[in-house]
């Protein structure tokens, strides 16, 4: 069984949620870590069980003879990093946003397929078991027609947050704020629920507003957004969401469907039919991943989404969620709902 040698590309808070599930596979394990800061790189390959240590991913893909790369980066750095990556002969596995423009997510797309290697986005949250309940419902016509659906984030980031960072709060390095990066899991979710279609053909319009409420001076970016997005199937959703709240609250979604509705609070999930019937999952108590630290909300499903990762690449096949299912839905979405905030007008997807 051929093993996949792997690199984990950014040390930061996120970069246990790859390095520790890829360890845990059977036919891949992380043989190199690469940051800026090689104190953090050291500190991450320790946790990882690996010695190779870079402060340079080209470096680190052509020495180690690397077959795929995890990108753990600022935003701004997915799209070239990733490039780079499939042209050096590696598969790429990115952390979410998959861009922070619609013609940075086409050319990484485009990369993959001119040199063949995988490309896949990190949005976990679908393999959730409340998710998974969920989509179930609807996909076998328990719940019947979708009316429409919401959702809520109502998060707390600090100016320390911000001003800690040198990348966070800009346009032109984090590509947003509290859309496209704290809502932007709930909103796929929400989505994903509805159905985007083939190639987000049932995506048909958005209308967005956007400001900075709490943090003036502190961020460029939106700390809040409201919005609408009309499918084509005459469904409307809308979402609110905020990122100066007491605290992370739990986040809602709801479906209002001609059978029934289901509910998501944080990750539990409730399905209720008109006929009396309610079906309910919760997180499996029994089915933890030790990431070796980071918020207990992040649960188990990155760890899932790399079990698909890796079975994908050894069964020769794309995985579930591929760099271009996500360009041509999730990705176009978020681009769209920026670009109606910031113009203040209704955009047609």
């Amino acid at each position: 069984m051929k093993k996949f040698k792997v690199g984990i590309i950014g040390c930061g808070r996120i970069s246990p949620f790859h390095g520790m599930p890829v360890q845990a596979q059977e036919n891949a394990k992380v043989v190199a870590c690469c940051d800026l800061e090689l104190d953090r790189a050291k500190a991450r390959a320790q946790l990882f069980g690996c010695k190779k240590v870079y402060t340079d991913y080209e470096e680190m893909i052509t020495k180690e003879k690397l077959d795929v790369v995890h990108i753990c980066l600022p935003h701004y750095l997915h799209a070239p990093v990733a490039i780079r990556a499939m042209e050096l002969g590696c598969h790429v596995l990115t952390e979410k946003p998959m861009a922070i423009s619609m013609q940075q997510a086409k050319d990484m797309v485009a990369a993959s397929k001119k040199t063949g290697r995988t490309l896949g986005v990190i949005f976990q949250n679908r393999y959730n078991a409340g998710s998974k309940l969920v989509k179930k419902a609807l996909e076998s016509g328990a719940l019947g027609k979708i009316l429409a659906a919401r959702c809520h984030v109502t998060w707390c980031r600090t100016a320390e947050y911000y001003t800690s960072s040198d990348w966070k709060g800009t346009w032109d390095k984090e590509g947003g704020g509290a859309i496209i990066d704290q809502a932007i899991h709930t909103i796929d979710l929400m989505c994903w629920f509805v159905g985007y279609g083939d190639k987000g053909a049932n995506l048909d319009s958005v209308d967005v507003s956007i400001a900075n409420r709490s943090h003036k001076g502190v961020i460029e970016v939106e700390d809040c957004a409201d919005g609408m997005i009309v499918f084509k199937d005459g469904v409307r959703a809308s979402f609110w969401c905020m990122n100066y709240y007491s605290h992370d609250a739990a986040v809602e979604i709801e479906l209002t469907c001609e059978l029934g509705t289901a509910k998501i609070i944080a990750e539990e999930a409730k399905v209720t039919l008109y006929d009396g019937r309610e079906f309910v999952a919760k997180p499996n108590p029994a089915e933890v991943f030790d990431y070796g630290g980071g918020p207990s909300y992040w649960g188990a499903s990155h760890a899932k989404q790399i079990d698909d990762f890796y079975d994908a690449l050894a069964d020769g096949e794309s995985p579930e969620i591929s760099g271009e299912l996500i360009l041509n839905t999730t990705h176009k979405l978020i681009m769209a709902l920026y670009d109606s905030g910031k113009k203040n007008k209704v955009v047609k997807l």
